[in-house]
């Protein structure tokens, strides 16, 4: 059973620093993160262009449940300025490749896997597609079931892996992100060719376009991204030089 909870990001980089910015996330603060919060990285993405907004990366944290995450949060807004010593030195650097964006908090459906159990699983894409809709109120856990019991068989024969179905926090559950793993790029080809033609999508076609809203984009895998490497990034990443203090 999956009882964590994850913060989800959308991050604006600064021209072409986006290289920089995932592996100051990935080999910088992701150690950090694991000694100090027990929060775990689940994936860091740079979204495709041609499918979505550029130039930006898609973050997402494993916290140790609401617990967890208050946890952290209390330890990163104790002092003055919100942000505790290593975070503050982070930050600065980060600034310098990013300069905005957006947070959400996700529950995922309790079926769903974790990171540790994904990288076991040896769950990797050559790209990832990543899914945001829009339910009538109170309608989150009743399209997440639908994932779970039409579109992993819908989507199987196609190559895609279910790697997160997750609903969004303090809403009225009317948000649900769904991320897959997709093999290659003439496998995602095929998909989207069916969605138009292919009788065994069309169930779960029916419940996507039946949403309030639905929108899908592309994004691949940081360098140091955990299903990439099958694991999570370690101090030994780092760049040499770099230090937490």
């Amino acid at each position: 059973m999956n009882d964590k909870v994850y913060t989800h990001e959308f991050i604006d980089i600064r021209g072409a620093n986006r290289p920089n910015y995932m592996h100051h996330m990935t080999a910088n603060w992701s150690p950090i993160g694991q000694e100090e919060r027990n929060q775990l990285c689940f994936g860091v993405w740079g979204t495709v262009g041609t499918t979505g907004h550029w130039p930006q990366v898609v973050n997402m944290w494993e916290e140790d449940g609401f617990d967890g995450l208050a946890a952290g949060l209390g330890h990163e807004t104790g002092r003055p300025n919100l942000q505790d010593v290593k975070l503050e030195k982070w930050w600065k650097e980060a600034a310098t490749y990013r300069n905005g964006g957006f947070d959400r908090v996700l529950i995922p459906a309790p079926w769903t896997r974790t990171i540790t159990e994904l990288c076991a699983d040896g769950v990797k894409g050559t790209t990832y597609a990543h899914e945001t809709y829009r339910v009538e109120r109170g309608g989150a856990d009743d399209f997440l079931s639908a994932v779970r019991d039409v579109a992993v068989g819908a989507v199987a024969p196609f190559g895609l892996e279910l790697v997160g179905a997750l609903k969004t926090s303090m809403r009225a559950d009317t948000e649900c992100i769904v991320i897959w793993a997709i093999p290659s790029w003439p496998q995602w080809a095929e998909l989207e060719k069916a969605v138009y033609a292919d009788p065994g999508l069309r169930a779960w076609r029916d419940i996507q376009w039946g949403a309030e809203d639905f929108e899908r984009f592309l994004m691949s895998d940081a360098p140091l991204s955990p299903m990439k490497i099958g694991r999570q990034p370690a101090r030994s990443d780092r760049h040499e030089g770099w230090s937490d203090l």
